[in-house]
């Protein structure tokens, strides 16, 4: 069965464009809430937390990412009885994760205490606040969390966002009148448990509907089995490196410098995510899609359906970098009203635009990667990656002067993305996919907009700098100049790649109105 490529990538990218919206304003101003009734300890609270559930849930193993490029084929031929042997395998490998998330996390309550520098609230609880975290991590995998592979086989990303996104506003709406009536982190903490069970409610009934004849039934054959057990392997070694890599920051600033400063660190990290939301409303929409065409179509008609979705998503990060660049320590500073335990010096922004660009400028080639099942080939490379970020944090921690310690932490990441993980990756995809002429296209590309990107930043920079103003009105005005400057700027340096999609843009609106 081919999928309609253009259709589901628009209709996911609606979705996803109204998610990072609520992505982008809901958990602001939840963060903000939290600076201002409860303090920044507790957003530490938060974060430390985030990381020590984020190396519980390499328990999942990969297996999620695994089935799913596997159905692929199967959805290609249209085979639904080995689409329900997939789900049986996969609820109960889920089930099995579930349990060991759980009591693996409760094994870990006597050590808590040594993962904290100094202090924490005199209200909390670190262990009952610990467990509720943990349950609320565990609910999903327990409940039908794997239902959602059906819908992402089929390219439907669209409705598990579409319900994440209700469930949110719901969520938010609630946690904002807790916070303000009861001030109290306990509440918050435990309706985030309710409305896991309420969305994992909602995503069951929507894959029933959409796709009533897929149900967890019958068996798969032994060589399909191995050959997920397999990409399985090689997956989870891809996880635990992002674990190292993502989750082990917030572990090393919080035992080194303390919960202060993982607060310092989530706010200009939220920033950076929030944006990257924006780009993912590009990339996100379309791995499915790649998994289906990789198929169905020829490698040449892949290649350039990938050159163009890539140029496309990175015309917005440059847009996103620059952006970055002109606002992130005017907005820091109006946004936890110029706190010095909270607002860092200009290197700290600098680092996290270059973080943010060099993270996103591979998540095209990651979603085609993914889709083309191709985790083998570099299985030990985001070992090596997390340890190199790992060893790099704690050697900054310990030997940067003080001011500089928590730059020390993002330029290891910066250090691992750049010299090791972006270069192993493309030579995966273009050695075991494509071939050396692509790849000399894609480095020629990339090196265009590596260079585009400075220009932009430095213009952006320059833009917002001369505006003498501060404040919410001066973050305004900076950020209305910045944004006139970078759009003429990209227009006029990326004009091939955004005057064709226009174009088709128009074009569709003509017949609409036809």
């Amino acid at each position: 069965m081919k999928l309609d490529f253009k259709k589901n990538v628009k209709r996911n990218m609606v979705a996803n464009a109204a998610s990072s919206g609520i992505r982008l304003l809901f958990p602001f101003l939840n963060r903000t809430l939290f600076l201002w009734l409860l303090g920044p300890a507790y957003l530490g609270l938060n974060g430390l937390f985030g990381s020590i559930l984020g190396v519980l849930m390499l328990a999942e193993l990969g297996f999620g990412t695994a089935v799913v490029c596997s159905m692929y084929k199967p959805v290609a031929d249209d085979d639904r009885e080995l689409l329900c042997a997939y789900l049986k395998f996969y609820r109960t490998v889920y089930r099995c994760v579930g349990a060991v998330i759980f009591f693996g996390g409760l094994a870990l309550l006597p050590f808590l205490d040594r993962l904290v520098h100094g202090t924490v609230p005199p209200d909390i609880d670190l262990h009952v606040l610990y467990v509720i975290h943990l349950v609320n991590t565990a609910a999903s995998y327990f409940l039908f969390a794997y239902r959602g592979v059906v819908l992402d086989a089929h390219h439907r990303t669209d409705v598990v966002t579409n319900i994440r996104t209700g469930v949110s506003i719901a969520q938010y709406i609630a946690v904002f009148l807790i916070l303000l009536v009861t001030r109290n982190y306990y509440h918050y903490v435990l309706a985030t448990v309710a409305f896991t069970v309420v969305q994992n409610v909602l995503l069951v009934r929507a894959s029933r509907r959409l796709f009533p004849d897929i149900e967890p039934r019958g068996s798969l054959p032994l060589e399909v089995r191995r050959k997920v057990i397999s990409d399985v392997k090689s997956i989870f070694m891809h996880k635990v490196g992002g674990v190292i890599t993502n989750s082990t920051d917030n572990l090393v600033i919080s035992a080194f410098l303390g919960l202060v400063a993982v607060a310092a660190y989530g706010n200009y990290y939220y920033v950076l995510t929030s944006v990257a939301g924006l780009v993912a409303v590009v990339y996100s929409s379309m791995t499915g899609g790649f998994g289906n065409k990789i198929y169905t179509e020829s490698k040449e008609e892949n290649f350039r359906l990938f050159m163009r979705m890539n140029r496309l998503s990175m015309v917005v990060v440059v847009f996103c970098a620059a952006m970055m660049a002109a606002l992130y320590q005017p907005f820091i500073e109006v946004w936890v009203k110029g706190d010095p335990a909270l607002v860092r010096h200009a290197l700290t922004p600098a680092l996290m635009v270059f973080y943010f660009y060099i993270m996103q400028s591979r998540q095209v080639l990651l979603a085609f990667k993914s889709a083309a099942s191709l985790w083998r080939q570099d299985r030990w490379k985001p070992i090596v990656a997390g340890a190199v970020n790992l060893g790099s944090n704690i050697l900054f921690v310990i030997f940067l002067p003080d001011a500089y310690k928590l730059d020390g932490v993002i330029f290891s990441t910066i250090i691992g993305f750049a010299f090791i993980q972006i270069p192993w990756e493309s030579h995966v995809v273009f050695s075991s996919f494509f071939g050396k002429a692509e790849a000399r296209a894609y480095w020629q590309s990339y090196a265009g907009f590596a260079v585009g990107t400075i220009a932009l930043c430095a213009l952006a920079w320059l833009a917002a700098y001369a505006v003498p103003l501060d404040g919410i009105l001066g973050l305004t005005v900076k950020g209305a100049v910045a944004a006139a400057v970078s759009s003429v700027a990209v227009i006029i340096l990326f004009r091939k790649d955004l005057l064709p999609a226009i174009q088709q843009i128009i074009n569709r609106k003509s017949v609409h109105n036809a």
